[in-house]
């Protein structure tokens, strides 16, 4: 008899079970939250329909209000752009953001940060049944790093114009552009040197006074092609002429990054974090004729590259470069599948990066867990509204189903070009 009750009660209790909700909306929907996680200022959005997939954006690179009259972006974006909130809201995704802990090269804040979130999600207003982080630019940091380390927090990651070299072979990549500059136009000792600029240094006050009158001089048009086609910008092969709205916006991105931004993470890292012990500098056949085309004369042109390769190599210490190194280059073990699309025109995180990535995840074996399409939008993060809905939406394909991405997934109307292959970085 007692048996019986017993049998029974569980029968009751299972069918009770089976009636509960257990689907993403169980909880109340529309949401809006907003508040802070340990200092980071965060943002969730939920849709009154969800389709369980929560989409974490890893925002890039905020400049740190280090200088007089400069005030830090602390907002929580959720998504790339504010125009892209309502139409991922409509398609059922859950949106979520943070502004990480602080602005500037603050990667480990971000990538805890990041976590922070999800966990904060997970706990505070329901489980998915998948999160998918979209990094843009340096997020992807976070993104790349993130797969590798956890593996039962993320489900996939989709990474926009990406640093997929990773950062110590990023920042070394700037110091042709920087000799260059020396070479043909002159660092001011006030500036620091190629190799440590000085620490407090203000891009708008004092770098850009000397730049700008620089750049807008025609004539010098053919030395800073010359200090382009020396750094690789935006990939060896890809052009020697730059394409339209190319010049001089290149240069200022790079040169601000170069100057105050270095500045900022030699202040985090505690000293020097380039070097170019390894590098040699040259120019192809074309580019010299194509320089020379344009009233820049080969001789002279050898003669700036001779005075490079005949510069002391640049040695970083050791200490700062390990900071640099943590949390920012990458061994590609990943375990669930990574999505990067990239402008071919990038003059800021050329599109060689995404060869990079390619060859250190081919090195731990995880080719099929990597797809990589490409744009023909030009500048950095060019992308528009429906290529990244486009690129969101095969993803979450992806991991939903388990079936990878093809280049059909990414229409050429849309602006795709999925046949590219990037140069080597």
């Amino acid at each position: 008899m007692k048996a019986r009750l017993l049998i029974a009660l569980i029968v009751v209790l299972l069918l009770s079970l089976a009636l509960i909700d257990r689907s993403p909306t169980a909880k109340a929907a529309p949401l809006d939250l907003s508040g802070e996680i340990h200092g980071a200022p965060y943002r969730i959005r939920v849709p009154e329909v969800w389709n369980g997939t929560l989409l974490i954006f890893a925002h890039g690179y905020r400049d740190k209000a280090d200088h007089p009259g400069e005030i830090d972006n602390r907002n929580a974006d959720v998504a790339p752009s504010a125009a892209l909130e309502a139409p991922l809201l409509a398609q059922g995704f859950a949106l979520a953001g943070t502004a990480y802990k602080d602005n500037g090269w603050a990667i480990g804040d971000a990538i805890q940060d990041v976590k922070n979130l999800a966990v904060f999600f997970r706990e505070n207003v329901a489980q998915p049944q998948r999160t998918i982080i979209v990094a843009a630019s340096l997020g992807t940091f976070v993104g790349y790093k993130s797969m590798e380390q956890f593996n039962g927090i993320y489900d996939g990651a989709l990474c926009l114009c990406s640093a997929g070299a990773g950062a110590t072979r990023l920042w070394d990549s700037g110091v042709p552009l920087y000799l260059a500059y020396d070479v043909v136009f002159g660092i001011p000792p006030s500036w620091g040197t190629v190799g440590e600029v000085r620490d407090d240094i203000d891009f708008d006050t004092e770098v850009l006074a000397k730049l700008a009158p620089e750049l807008s001089n025609i004539a010098n048009f053919p030395k800073f092609e010359f200090i382009r086609l020396v750094a690789k910008n935006p990939g060896r092969g890809i052009t020697p002429p730059p394409p339209p709205q190319f010049f001089p916006g290149w240069a200022l991105t790079d040169f601000f990054f170069f100057t105050e931004a270095r500045a900022e993470l030699q202040r985090r890292a505690g000293g020097p974090i380039v070097q170019n012990v390894d590098q040699t500098y040259d120019l192809l056949p074309a580019e010299k004729a194509y320089l020379a085309g344009i009233g820049l004369p080969t001789p002279v042109v050898d003669a700036w590259l001779a005075q490079m390769n005949a510069r002391p190599k640049i040695e970083a210490k050791q200490s700062a470069r390990n900071y640099v190194r943590n949390n920012t280059d990458f061994n590609g073990k990943i375990r669930n599948p990574i999505l990067s699309v990239h402008t071919i025109i990038d003059p800021l995180l050329v599109v060689a990066n995404e060869s990079a990535y390619a060859e250190t995840n081919a090195a731990a074996g995880k080719q099929d867990l990597l797809f990589q399409t490409f744009t023909t939008g030009i500048g950095h993060c060019n992308l528009t509204g429906p290529q990244i809905l486009t690129s969101i939406g095969a993803i979450d394909a992806w991991v939903r189903t388990g079936v990878r991405p093809t280049a059909a997934s990414f229409p050429a109307p849309l602006g795709f070009n999925s046949g590219f292959v990037p140069p080597p970085f």
